[in-house]
């Protein structure tokens, strides 16, 4: 079974992470998370899912950074370089543009991005635990030296 795979409903996820139910919803009002919803507008957590939000739950409890600072440090990972986009969809795209918050959550209209399904794009995939970000933004500075 992929990592990926939502398997967990929203009751057992909560329950893995010793947090509310509303405290789930809650993140994902804020878009730090993209529960997949069946038909049936259920949600499904997957065990990325749950490292993503384990992630949270550190910096929020451990690191003290408010969900506003979360957001804006999801708002600095450059997806522009893992999907391609061109010049011109990075003129007309948030996530590009701003730091408002994940890229996930300020899609672009008319952009590469408009019609992704970003569960499945490697920026919200590839970096949900705390260890890929930090690993990633290691790895930029070092080619920077």
């Amino acid at each position: 079974m992929s990592n990926n795979e939502p398997i967990y409903p929203i009751r057992t996820a909560a329950r893995l992470l010793n947090i509310s139910v509303h405290t789930l919803r809650m993140y994902e009002k804020e878009k730090l998370i993209i529960p997949f919803k069946k038909s049936t507008n259920h949600r499904l957590y997957s065990n990325s899912d749950i490292q993503r939000i384990k992630c949270i739950r550190l910096a929020i409890n451990d690191s003290k950074i408010s969900i506003n600072g979360i957001k804006t440090i999801y708002s600095m990972m450059p997806c522009w370089e893992f999907i391609n986009c061109s010049k011109e969809d990075k003129s007309r795209c948030s996530a590009y543009l701003t730091h408002n918050g994940p890229c996930w959550s300020v899609k672009g209209e008319n952009t590469i991005c408009a019609e992704k399904d970003c569960r499945s794009c490697s920026v919200y995939k590839d970096f949900g635990e705390c260890d890929s970000i930090k690993n990633f933004i290691r790895n930029k500075l070092a080619g920077t030296e």
